[in-house]
């Protein structure tokens, strides 16, 4: 198939050309017109890049080449634009020394987004976690051990919040553990955790129609921390890092979980069920657990986990909440560096309390619409109840911008997989 060359220029725009979208077009070929670092920021040249190839998206159906000075991240703005569900058409990098890191990048994100954008009859939990498990047994299948927990299994060994969740489903839930460990170590130095509800009806406290539309994203989590770890391993990373993804379909049945049940987790907090669509935390407190029995010095989650997260920052944005300062202040610096959107907000011990129940230890969310005020930090507080004592050690990734349907300026339709790079970066420091 042939290719559309892609050039980059910091010469000035001719004056016919929109400065919105600066692209000269020249028979097969195409100059995105940049400004120079005089006239703007890296960020706002990156942003640039974006919105042309999104652009050229739209107007080619050829593979794009991109030809001349290109640097890494410049390439990468592109690539992560360009394409998109409905299109084969991919970047080309330019021939230098970032392509075989590019290429592991685009392959990363690739398995992300095309697991993300999965039907949800396609992709059932069992599913979820068996791709997940043969995508990361192809990278290193030396290093890598599995083990699972799948239906009634999961309540017999205290797996309590996802066997709940999941058991309306005649497909069964599955918590997932893979074993990355190169250089058999006995102790385990990351733990990622991941929230894989491969579809998210809301059970009895069902959402509405147009809410329901593209729930297939909800396991946008387990994706996110699956295609971190398959990036850090292809990068060489040479720690020992445990993947937990809790897999699950809440759908209504005659078997389904309802309000007013309590729930009684292995480290003996219960929790009464006030909103089944508060299924995400419920289904993370058993990954956080384990999490936290392998003793990892670090543990990550990830989960498209509160519209609240969404209201607050949009879709630009994934939401940060740690009590750990130095570890969410790392976090933070290094996805800046890769460029990849992350915010903070409010996280302090208050928040394991917002969520009272005259029944149990607390309630899974508040009865109000969207879980009240603070729901994003209110859920947080609540995972806060699952992990060590002083949470020093953890991070939680609420992935507002981890989906958009129908894309953005920037991102092609459907899951985006922002996070992964910032999570990478994590395991590779």
């Amino acid at each position: 198939m042939s290719t559309f060359v892609v050039k980059l220029s910091k010469a000035a725009l001719p004056a016919h050309i929109q400065a919105a979208t600066p692209i000269v077009f020249e028979g097969q070929s195409a100059t995105i017109h940049i400004p120079n670092e005089e006239q703007s920021s890296e960020e706002q040249g990156l942003r640039t890049i974006s919105i042309c190839a999104r652009r050229l998206t739209a107007m080619i159906t050829t593979d794009a080449s991109l030809q001349g000075d290109w640097s890494f991240e410049q390439q990468w703005a592109f690539a992560s634009s360009f394409g998109g569900p409905k299109s084969k058409a991919r970047a080309i990098w330019c021939d230098n020394s970032d392509s075989a890191q590019l290429e592991n990048t685009y392959q990363a994100f690739s398995f992300a987004r095309n697991i993300v954008n999965q039907t949800p009859e396609q992709l059932s939990p069992q599913s979820l976690a068996q791709q997940a498990k043969d995508w990361l047994s192809s990278l290193a299948p030396e290093h890598i051990s599995v083990q699972s927990w799948t239906g009634k299994e999961l309540a017999d060994a205290g797996w309590q919040g996802i066997y709940e969740v999941g058991r309306g489903s005649e497909r069964p839930p599955v918590l997932l553990e893979i074993d990355y460990n190169p250089s058999s170590q006995t102790q385990t130095d990351i733990a990622l955790v991941g929230k894989g509800i491969t579809f998210d009806s809301g059970g009895y406290s069902i959402k509405s129609s147009e809410g329901m539309l593209d729930m297939k994203c909800d396991m946008g989590g387990a994706a996110t921390v699956t295609g971190a770890l398959g990036l850090a391993i292809m990068n060489g990373v040479n720690k020992r890092i445990k993947l937990y993804l809790c897999c699950a379909e809440n759908l209504i049945s005659g078997h389904a979980y309802k309000l007013g049940d309590i729930i009684t987790y292995k480290n003996g907090t219960t929790v009464e069920i006030v909103n089944t669509d508060a299924e995400g935390r419920l289904v993370l407190a058993d990954g956080l657990m384990a999490a936290t029995e392998s003793g990892a010095k670090i543990i990550i989650d990830a989960a498209t986990l509160t519209g609240a997260a969404v209201m607050a920052l949009g879709r630009d944005y994934n939401a940060v909440f740690s009590m750990d300062d130095a570890l969410r202040a790392e976090f933070l610096t290094l996805s800046e560096q890769v460029n990849e959107p992350h915010w903070a907000l409010p996280l302090a011990p208050m928040h394991r309390y917002k969520c009272p129940s005259p029944f149990a230890d607390t309630a899974n969310s508040r009865p109000q619409k969207g879980g009240g005020g603070g729901g994003a930090s209110n859920a947080a507080g609540f995972l806060s109840r699952f992990v060590r004592d002083d949470a020093k050690g953890w991070l939680h990734i609420d992935l507002a911008a981890a989906y958009n349907r129908d894309g953005s300026e920037l991102m092609p339709n459907g899951g985006t997989g922002i996070g992964i790079r910032s999570i990478c970066a994590m395991l590779m420091k």
